[in-house]
């Protein structure tokens, strides 16, 4: 029986540039530039430049793939349509553990960036009550509506882009050159490490995706979307990537690089700011993988892939509340006991499993659907795919070995559900 209830289309296209630069600015470029740094020195810059064009091509494919559907589902639907239940379901749980881990990844980073103004951040029990106490907030915000969801994260997308702003149009008065004298060139695995790290602060853009459902004419404003949102964020990550080399002596060895360079080019209270700047960023960021995060158990039970109490939506709010309130409480569970490294490192060799798979569902729906003007259609479409996977498997050679257990363990986790649900299905 068809659910009477729907979700609503209250994402206009500006909305939607916000949701996915709020969704890819959060915590990866505060702390991500001392560690690219210290992998690649110099030649970090080089590093993201690189990942800026590998992520364009991903983007641009993305673009194409996300015009030709309307419903909630984002990548697992693509995959869905292109090749069947099964991968799907598997993009799905990759899609679910991307944002379980960069929710991880990023509260545990807040945590720690505001152990700036007290070292009673550190402590445990401080850090999960921080944790539950966020995440309660967040839950709530997404459980009153999507409206309310989309107003909070324009503007927390405004109130993260003006520190960051601020910090670049400061900062670039204090370069000191001398700073950016080359050093020893990387090898090739630690450039690719670096690589792989910016993944991480590049990526999340899908999450924008995963709410077609409630866009207001998502064929032409998810690619103007992706590729509007992309071009801000590449040209400011590159830009504060050269201000923290060239203020920041010792960024290598910083755990707040941003904040620490503040301070030395505005004083005290410029590290205040970027602090408060990081911690709003977080907040966005954060508010946009529970949004998206708890679509992903609803779209996974609209094609009966889990159980259809997911799919039940809230007679008020028109949201997908059961789906919500797992989501909310396995991401708190996940942030308590996973560190910042460890949950980044799963996030992103999920999201780049995730990223090839729908490149190759590119291919597989041009072939299977034709090309018509109400979708957005790139040059040398197949081609661009190709190259996306060849891409993706290049940043995979950048990981640890013991990472890529963690993943296959988590995946491997998500195909014992989906067998135990369809062994409940047949029997019932």
């Amino acid at each position: 029986m068809k659910n009477p209830l729907s979700l609503k289309r209250g994402i206009q296209r500006w909305d939607l540039v916000f949701l996915i630069i709020n969704s890819v600015i959060g915590a990866g470029i505060f702390a991500l530039p001392a560690k690219v740094f210290a992998l690649s020195g110099t030649y970090s810059i080089l590093a993201f430049l690189v990942c800026a064009f590998v992520m364009m091509v991903l983007i641009l494919v993305f673009a194409e793939v996300s015009s030709r559907f309307e419903q909630t589902g984002g990548p697992y639907l693509y995959v869905y349509k292109a090749f069947g239940s099964i991968p799907a379901f598997v993009i799905g749980w990759l899609l679910m553990l991307t944002r379980l881990f960069s929710y991880a990844t990023l509260i545990n980073l807040l945590v720690l960036y505001l152990s700036f103004f007290s070292e009673a951040f550190n402590q445990p029990e401080v850090r999960v009550g921080m944790i539950l106490l966020i995440t309660v907030l967040i839950t709530y915000f997404n459980w009153i509506g999507i409206k309310n969801t989309a107003k909070v994260s324009n503007i927390l997308t405004i109130a993260k882009l003006f520190p960051l702003l601020v910090f670049i149009l400061i900062g670039l008065f204090f370069i000191d050159f001398e700073n950016f004298k080359d050093g020893p060139t990387p090898t090739l695995n630690d450039f690719s490490a670096a690589s792989l790290l910016l993944i991480f602060a590049f990526g999340g853009f899908e999450a924008g995706l995963v709410n077609s459902g409630e866009i207001v004419n998502p064929k032409k404003n998810l690619p103007f979307g992706l590729i509007t949102a992309s071009a801000v964020i590449a040209g400011i990550y590159i830009l504060i990537q050269v201000v923290s080399i060239g203020t920041l002596p010792e960024l290598a060895s910083s755990d707040k690089p941003l904040a620490d360079a503040a301070t030395r080019f505005m004083g005290w209270w410029g590290g205040v700011f970027i602090t408060i700047g990081a911690v709003i960023s977080i907040l966005g960021t954060l508010n946009v993988q529970i949004l998206s995060g708890s679509r992903l158990p609803y779209a996974l039970s609209e094609e009966d892939q889990l159980p259809k109490i997911f799919g039940k939506i809230h007679p008020k709010f028109a949201t997908p509340y059961i789906s919500l309130l797992f989501f909310s409480g396995l991401v708190a569970f996940v942030a308590i006991f996973w560190g910042f490294m460890n949950s980044l490192a799963v996030s992103v060799i999920s999201r780049l499993l995730l990223y090839a798979l729908v490149c190759a569902s590119l291919i597989k729906l041009r072939k299977n659907q034709p090309s018509s003007k109400k979708f957005f259609k790139i040059r040398y479409g197949n081609q661009m795919a190709i190259a996306g996977i060849l891409l993706t498997v290049w940043l995979l050679s950048g990981t640890q070995a013991e990472e890529i257990i963690d993943t296959l363990i988590w995946t491997g986790a998500g195909l014992v559900i989906f067998m135990v649900h369809s062994l409940t299905k047949k029997r019932g």
